[in-house]
């Protein structure tokens, strides 16, 4: 029996819903230690990550952070992790990208989250970027919101969801608190 892999779409947000804030910045989502060490640990159970052209492009940074000697033994690592990990961009205006194993996307949406359930692997496929995530939510493609909520408000910008055209019920697999006071929450989509 083979497993269908699981589609996840985690991002960080404010208290108050939004990604990135009215100025377009997202600098109190800079993780501390112990969110950082988190994200790590999230990463590795993913086996390919799709993002819309804006986090593309913010991720570039990760394709060239190890030549940066002020990088902490964590940071290093998640680099080696994001650069190791097969990326598909979904993007109008890009005709190609960079960095390693970074490919444009071949297909619509759900093809391609067609294409990579049906392949072989345990790792999830992992959306990031709010547009995107509410592309695959609105037609039924994620199966856990990872969110990570920092406590702050920052009054508009690029909301979790740019938009909702279909209602999803949630249950609750998993809560914590961290002690930067960051709450990390997992839902499961209820089918």
């Amino acid at each position: 029996m083979s497993l269908v892999r699981r589609v996840t779409y985690s991002m960080g947000t404010s208290l108050d819903g939004y990604i990135v804030g009215p100025d377009g910045t997202f600098d109190w989502t800079v993780p501390d230690e112990e969110v950082f060490q988190f994200a790590i640990d999230e990463i590795q159970h993913v086996d390919v990550h799709l993002l819309g052209r804006r986090l593309y492009e913010t991720m570039l940074y990760w394709e060239t952070a190890e030549q940066d000697p002020a990088l902490t033994d964590a940071e290093r690592e998640w680099t080696r992790l994001w650069k190791a990990l097969p990326k598909v961009v979904f993007s109008t205006s890009l005709s190609e990208v960079q960095g390693s194993n970074t490919r444009l996307a071949a297909g619509s949406l759900a093809e391609e989250i067609e294409r990579l359930r049906a392949e072989p692997g345990e790792g999830d496929v992992a959306i990031g970027g709010g547009t995107l995530a509410a592309q695959a939510a609105d037609l039924g493609l994620i199966d856990e919101y990872w969110v990570r909520v920092f406590p702050v408000l920052v009054g508009g910008g690029t909301p979790f969801f740019s938009h909702r055209e279909r209602r999803a019920d949630l249950e609750l697999v998993d809560s914590r608190v961290l002690a930067s006071k960051v709450v990390f929450l997992r839902y499961r989509e209820v089918r």
